[in-house]
């Protein structure tokens, strides 16, 4: 017997095609793309729907349905692809109530939530749920490549979609040799589609009642203990109230990034130093060999003269622990002409700290080139472009370049703490740019979505509440 009040129900279509579904990832997309925005707009209601409770103790309804609406749609697509592949039907493109389509989500409309709550569920009550679901939904086959130039390898995962995703695989390659979908994986998929989707509905706030630790398996639902609750009219949401509210939740999404980016920008300007500019932290670089290289790559393109107006002067400081350091930038041919033969180490990691931050442990890759000393003190070379004992600044130009590190009289042995500074003229206005824009996208997501809401129709006979706001007033 059940109580829950999330009640997930699926039918197997026979006979299914023994071959559609390896194309259905292609007929889906369409749903694909339009479950990304709407997915955006349940976001941003249900951020919308998580004030309304905690002030009213309510959901508005128009929200509810909105985003019951989406999770209908979830799983109408999933059971008809690979969450399930238990019909050939096409899924139809409706946030409403499809009862002839064999895959069919309801969720009773809470006349009351617990403000109190909504402050914890979703986040720290639920996350027993979460490890359960992340079983059932995803995982991931880890590799490491190493020997990458930034930070020394790199993690590659192949996500083989869970418990649900192999046993899905398993009934595709029944269908495929015999023509029948095994009835018993069937109910073992639709029971992990139950319990996600379930989990899903209380960290959207949509149920109070705390989804159970038990496998439904099974296309049907357990009968109820007590009768279900009095139907509740639907708020429909029609072409133009769904496109507004998903355009609105996506421009809010928007302007929530660039806010996001405008308040870092501002945090980053206000740690540039008196003499204009924005410093890393130290990293400590060493060898026992005569001089250190790095090699940041090609400077080419359209866009260099612009690259260089938005980053302005670069520099870059070697304080010496030892012998005064010698700085300098050079075409990459010219260096590597100069060192030719000569002992040194070609930087190949290198990652400075945070502005503001200290050395901390060397993350610091080097490439050994044997040879013996170098003919001369490099500063006495003429194919420097920029050069300096200590310090070395230099505006951006087209070119392939090389940055050599050596104590300035040419000896064995350095050592030093590197610093790399830039003005970044242009960051105050971008970052203005950015809040002013995360501003407009705000107001006007904001403005899309309570218009789009507005849009949606109350159901003739809905009595009293037939044409009144989704937004409940304030509990007294």
């Amino acid at each position: 017997m059940s109580t829950y009040p999330v009640r997930v129900e699926a039918r197997l279509e026979e006979p299914l095609n023994r071959g559609l579904w390896i194309v259905k990832w292609i007929l889906a997309i369409p749903h694909y793309v339009v479950l990304a925005f709407l997915w955006i707009a349940m976001a941003v209601l249900t951020v919308v729907a998580f004030f309304a409770i905690l002030f009213t103790g309510r959901y508005p309804r128009a929200l509810f349905d909105f985003n019951l609406g989406v999770l209908r749609w979830t799983w109408r697509v999933a059971f008809y692809s690979y969450g399930a592949l238990g019909t050939d039907r096409y899924p139809p493109f409706t946030l409403g109530p499809a009862p002839g389509y064999p895959a069919t989500l309801e969720i009773d409309y809470p006349e009351r939530l617990s403000r109190g709550l909504v402050l914890v569920k979703w986040w720290l009550l639920a996350v027993p749920h979460y490890l359960v679901v992340g079983l059932f939904t995803s995982g991931s086959i880890v590799s490491w490549t190493g020997a990458l130039p930034d930070r020394g390898g790199v993690l590659y995962t192949l996500d083989w979609g869970g418990l649900i995703g192999l046993l899905v695989l398993v009934a595709a390659l029944s269908l495929l040799f015999t023509g029948r979908y095994p009835h018993g994986v069937l109910d073992f998929v639709v029971g992990m589609n139950r319990w996600s989707l379930r989990v899903a509905a209380y960290a959207l706030l949509m149920t109070d009642a705390y989804p159970p630790f038990r496998l439904e398996q099974g296309e049907r639902e357990l009968p109820r203990m007590e009768p279900p609750p009095a139907p509740h009219p639907h708020v429909r949401h029609r072409a133009g109230s769904v496109v507004a509210v998903a355009a609105g939740a996506v421009l809010v999404f928007c302007g929530l990034g660039a806010a996001a980016a405008g308040t870092g920008g501002t945090f980053v300007s206000m740690a540039r130093g008196d003499d204009g500019f924005l410093s890393s932290g130290p990293e400590r670089v060493s060898t026992s060999a005569y001089a250190l290289t790095l090699e940041p790559g090609a400077v080419t393109g359209g866009g260099v003269d612009l690259m260089g107006d938005a980053v302005g002067t670069v520099r870059l400081t070697a304080t010496g622990t030892g012998a005064p350091a010698f700085v300098g930038i050079a075409p990459k041919a010219d260096v590597q002409r100069y060192l030719n033969g000569v002992s040194h180490d070609r930087i190949t990691r290198l990652s400075f700290p945070a502005p503001g931050s200290s050395s901390g442990p060397a993350d610091v890759g080097y490439e050994r080139h044997a040879g013996g000393a170098p003919s001369g003190q490099p500063a006495a070379q003429r194919f420097w472009s920029a050069s300096g004992t200590g310090a070395v600044t230099w505006n951006l130009r087209p070119g392939e370049w090389a940055v050599v590190v050596m104590n300035a009289d040419g000896s064995a042995g350095v050592t030093t703490d590197l610093r790399v500074a830039a003005t970044l003229p242009g960051l105050r206005g971008l970052t203005a740019g950015l809040l002013v824009a995360a501003g407009l996208l705000l107001v006007g997501g904001g403005a899309l979505i309570v218009a789009g809401v507005r849009m949606a129709i109350a159901p003739a006979g809905a009595g009293s509440d037939a044409g009144q706001s989704a937004w409940p007033a304030r509990e007294k």
